[in-house]
């Protein structure tokens, strides 16, 4: 099967299936939020809040983690050139913040957001399949996928420099059919995200379900990597997304585990997520 990149121009603007997708993970996030929010009898406002901050948290912290990871620092300024984790981070620092801002507890702000998020990065990894970037490894199965013009080429030239191994004389033009990734971790995702949003009644503390989410992400990620073709096996076998998701792992069977416990009594919403904001900010206690 032969893919080829979704883009279409609209006058001087060039719109790209990554663009589109990104666009749709955030809002569909938001609404998951929003939803959450109303169910909860809270401020359904808070929703946007939390999508803007993620948005500029985000971006700056994919941007940031690509330039220290590959040194091009001219990629600042470029469209292209972002890392997941680097903008998840970003995106978890700034909604944190706004919650410090917001005097809304990181708890609850971890317990609003572990769904969406897994929703979030299963729409994002469409753009990817959309610009025929973050593929895998050459595959014989039925759905393996050639992307000639993809970021880059599946070609052996390109794959020989992302570590895969081709028998000798293979033509370095030759395209090869590969692992669509980005559908996998898609499918993937939208399982945890399944889970998760069933999981909206649990008996555990406030914050859990983030935790949970942590476990299920990095295992999806670690695992996909050995199928992804990759340049920046740092560690032997091991990417340096690898890595990064053992470390979440670790984290989140440690947030889990300390959040397990039913709260003692009915916690009472944050001041920052029932409308109070407004009458604080009149009376000057803002």
């Amino acid at each position: 099967m032969t893919i080829y990149p979704f883009v279409f121009h609209l006058g001087p603007l060039t719109i790209t299936g990554y663009g589109l997708m990104m666009m749709v993970a955030f809002l569909m996030a938001g609404w998951t939020i929003q939803v959450d929010l109303r169910r909860r009898g809270m401020n359904e406002d808070y929703a946007a809040d939390i999508v803007f901050a993620a948005v500029i948290g985000g971006i700056a912290g994919a941007k940031i983690w690509y330039v220290l990871l590959t040194g091009e620092w001219d990629a600042l300024f470029r469209r292209g050139g972002f890392v997941w984790y680097g903008g998840f981070l970003g995106g978890v620092a700034a909604v944190l913040g706004l919650g410090w801002w917001r005097r809304v507890p990181g708890r609850w702000s971890m317990e609003l957001t572990a769904a969406p998020l897994a929703l979030g990065y299963a729409l994002g990894r469409v753009g990817c399949f959309l610009v025929n970037d973050d593929y895998g490894i050459p595959s014989s199965l039925p759905w393996a996928m050639t992307f000639p013009a993809g970021l880059p080429p599946t070609t052996v030239a390109n794959l020989t420099e992302m570590h895969v191994r081709f028998p000798p004389g293979a033509n370095p033009a030759d395209l090869v059919a590969v692992h669509p990734t980005q559908i996998y971790e898609t499918a993937l995702m939208l399982l945890v995200f399944a889970w998760l949003w069933h999981l909206r009644e649990h008996g555990h503390a406030i914050g859990w379900r983030f935790g949970v989410y942590l476990v299920l992400a990095g295992t999806e990620r670690l695992l996909v990597e050995f199928v992804r073709a990759k340049d920046d096996r740092l560690f032997g076998p091991f990417t340096l997304a690898q890595v990064t998701s053992v470390l979440l792992i670790f984290a989140g069977v440690w947030v889990a585990a300390r959040l397990r416990r039913p709260e003692p009594a009915p916690i009472p919403a944050p001041a920052g997520l029932t409308g109070k904001r407004a009458v604080d900010d009149l009376a000057g206690r803002h």
